[in-house]
């Protein structure tokens, strides 16, 4: 397995399992997920790599999900990040990989560790910085659709209360993002904040 390398926080996930097999011996799984591959790949869903002990043992489209000695590891993404990288048991319990040090998960992690409070503020800025968005941009939308000739004629139109300048709409576009990247980093995913892929 190649070693995450200090400019890759935003472009690949590793976490890691150690696990202890029935005959005592101690494995460590880890999975790779590099993030460009989800552009590079015609059906854009991306790969899982599980490495057992350093040496590369599946290769997975994602979600995937490995079979290891007692259980599964199962893996997801969304555009933004992982949204789900956990070990469940065969008797249904879940537990989260542990990510690198040195990936942005990693990082996000450590921050919660040694600053929980300013975690929390980040956490819910974060969750700010998307539901401030949505609540702005929607109304702009759906006036724009009601516009359309056939659903004009059909419901009438709707004139949003917010309308604002395409400069606003777009650094609220990337504060939406950049919440929906911190969010990854801590695996914390909602269909309806950070979208259903």
């Amino acid at each position: 397995m190649k070693p995450f390398r200090s400019w890759q926080p935003l472009s690949r996930a590793l976490f890691r399992l150690a696990l202890t097999h029935d005959d005592g011996r101690r494995a460590v799984y880890a999975v790779d997920v590099p993030y460009w591959q989800q552009i590079l790949t015609e059906d854009g869903r991306g790969r899982a790599h599980l490495y057992l002990d350093g040496r590369h043992h599946f290769r997975s489209a994602l979600p995937a999900a490995f079979p290891v000695p007692g259980g599964v590891i199962e893996v997801d993404a969304t555009a933004f990040g992982l949204k789900r990288c956990h070990y469940v048991t065969d008797g249904g319990a879940e537990h989260r990989l542990v990510p690198d040090e040195r990936s942005a998960e990693g990082r996000r992690a450590r921050l919660e560790r040694d600053h929980p409070a300013l975690s929390r503020w980040i956490g819910v800025l974060s969750l700010l910085l998307l539901l401030v968005p949505i609540l702005l941009v929607v109304p702009q939308i759906v006036e724009a659709v009601s516009h359309v000739p056939p659903l004009a004629e059909r419901f009438g139109t709707f004139t949003s209360p917010v309308g604002l300048p395409l400069w606003l709409n777009t650094a609220l576009g990337l504060c939406a993002s950049t919440a929906s990247v911190e969010r990854a980093t801590r695996l914390r995913w909602n269909a309806l904040l950070d979208g259903n892929s």
